[in-house]
């Protein structure tokens, strides 16, 4: 009889079902021209995860700390997953509004992430602040808010350890 690597293991015993919060932070989009957040929610619920909250902000780091702050003051919310405001324009500023909250950096994310967005688009990938960390017990992830980008960062890395992560922050 082989032993079950540890990793697997955890993963076995973290929620099936997590609840999160989805910001989009975009000057230029709408409720109905986010595609990006709209992604995002969908592949949450296509694996059996809860959408407690949606929020669509301009890239203003006043407004982006609000709306943090409010799922973190949310019981159904374990999760917050940002998208938007990662580059390095004048008006991209989700990077700082978040970094400055984070207890704890998940530097793994933004590194792999840059990297699997370097195998795809080539040298951009350095432009990405894409990042992950945990505040107030619950994890958040901040991603580029292209389609393509929210894609990646779903199903190569929040999704298949969303759960995972969940369980750690509860030990």
């Amino acid at each position: 009889m082989t032993a079950t690597p540890s990793h697997k293991e955890h993963k076995h015993h973290a929620p099936r079902s997590v609840g999160c919060m989805v910001i989009t932070c975009s000057d230029s989009r709408t409720p109905d021209t986010d595609g990006s957040g709209r992604l995002i929610q969908k592949l949450l619920e296509e694996q059996g995860h809860h959408v407690a909250a949606y929020h669509l902000v301009k890239d203003e780091p006043a407004q982006i700390r609000e709306r943090i702050g409010e799922g973190l003051a949310n019981d159904a919310v374990q999760a917050i997953i940002i998208n938007g405001g990662t580059g390095i324009s004048r008006r991209d500023s989700t990077f700082e509004a978040v970094d400055a909250m984070l207890e704890k950096r998940l530097d793994g994310f933004g590194e792999v992430f840059r990297f699997l967005t370097y195998q795809e688009i080539g040298s951009p990938a350095i432009m990405s602040r894409a990042t992950a960390g945990i505040i107030k017990g619950r994890v958040l992830f901040s991603t580029p808010g292209s389609e393509n980008a929210v894609r990646l960062a779903m199903e190569k890395l929040i999704l298949p350890e969303l759960g995972h992560l969940v369980k750690e922050l509860t030990k």
